[in-house]
């Protein structure tokens, strides 16, 4: 082997190991370290965590791709650069703690180019520096990735604390971790939300934020159809909630422990809704958009239900950004757990109009 060869094999073999060892992403031919938030996930100093969810962006190729679901006169001049630019005004209004994004987040069929639609799409995320998450939609794989390579590829995004499935912790060492396999789609995961600094509850995860994939379209009994939650996301979901449930019952560092939940409560954020969504009647908002969900009911609300601690599930809507904002009880010593979670709506409008806020849970109301 000559030296050229014999340089060449030591670079490849270099690269090898420095993606085996950290987390890369490829951005056209320059190779960077991802860059990771402030972590982890917590409640500010005034008990108070804010999450900001954005829904259907599908975006596409910028400039070039027109809006949908906008007025006739407002159509030619607006593009994927409006939704950037509300995003980007949401994020400086708000000071939210976190981004959730609820699928849909590229167009496939105007995305000549998944990667590139994807950094479009998370821009104003990842330019924020603040911690953010994704899960798929029905249209997201349509371009040039899985929804596997989608997963992976977001995951390794700056600042994205997004998984590509859950993870298994080893007791024993919680350094080491591999990913369930036996679990339906990708993009299924806990996110755990801790205390407030100086809490009792600072090094307890008092907020749970899960995140699930319900697939894109599927074929039943010879009917195209759309995607749903399988029972193997199910089980799982039911074994991470089990986990938490009693957490704070214990705790004998404060005496305000009674002032708060004794399991935390928990979010859920998918994109495709669940049947019973068609049989709402009573609506905050307005009912804009048909109900575009699967004709097979997997049990999701019964689960939730059956659980007890998600309060709230969110998917989407369009032309609007919503913002949910959870606040601690405050004890005779200190921070407690969860007591409420509110929500409201932003408008693209020129004042972000702030619309349909409701208190979603009140644990005092609800003991």
């Amino acid at each position: 082997m000559d030296t050229l060869s014999s340089s060449y094999l030591t670079c490849i073999l270099h690269l090898l190991y420095t993606l085996n060892t950290q987390k890369l992403i490829v951005n056209h031919d320059i190779v960077t370290l991802k860059k990771h938030p402030d972590l982890p996930l917590r409640f500010r100093s005034d008990g108070t965590f804010k999450i900001l969810q954005v829904a259907d962006l599908h975006y596409g190729n910028g400039i070039v791709t027109r809006c949908r679901d906008v007025l006739a006169t407002e159509f030619d001049r607006c593009s994927d650069l409006n939704s950037t630019r509300f995003l980007k005004r949401m994020i400086e209004s708000e000071k939210p703690d976190f981004i959730a994004f609820t699928g849909d987040n590229i167009f496939g069929t105007s995305t000549p180019d998944a990667a590139e639609s994807l950094f479009g799409a998370f821009g104003p995320a990842m330019e924020s520096r603040l911690p953010w998450a994704a899960v798929l939609g029905n249209h997201d794989q349509e371009s040039t990735m899985t929804r596997e390579e989608l997963m992976s590829f977001i995951s390794l995004m700056d600042y994205s604390v997004s998984q590509t499935n859950p993870l298994v912790e080893d007791a024993t060492d919680p350094a080491k971790q591999s990913l369930i396999a036996d679990i339906d789609g990708f993009g299924n995961y806990n996110l755990r939300v801790y205390g407030a600094p100086g809490s009792h509850l600072a090094n307890h995860s008092v907020l749970n934020l899960y995140f699930l994939d319900s697939g894109d379209r599927a074929i039943v009994e010879g009917v195209r159809t759309y995607g749903w939650i399988k029972e193997s996301q199910l089980h799982w979901l039911r074994g991470v909630s089990n986990v938490f449930k009693g957490q704070n019952e214990d705790d004998s560092q404060s005496g305000d422990v009674s002032s708060s939940p004794s399991s935390p409560p928990a979010l859920a954020f998918f994109h495709i809704p669940i049947p019973e969504m068609r049989q709402v009647k009573e609506i905050v908002g307005h009912y804009q958009e048909y109900a575009a969900c699967s004709s097979v009911n997997s049990g999701v609300l019964q689960t939730l239900v059956s659980m007890g601690d998600v309060k709230a599930v969110f998917i989407g809507w369009p032309r609007r950004a919503r913002v949910i904002e959870a606040e601690l009880g405050k004890g005779e010593k200190a921070w407690t757990g969860v007591a409420t979670i509110k929500t409201w709506k932003r408008l693209d409008d020129e004042k972000l109009s702030k619309i349909d806020e409701q208190v979603l849970w009140d644990w005092h109301s609800s003991r």
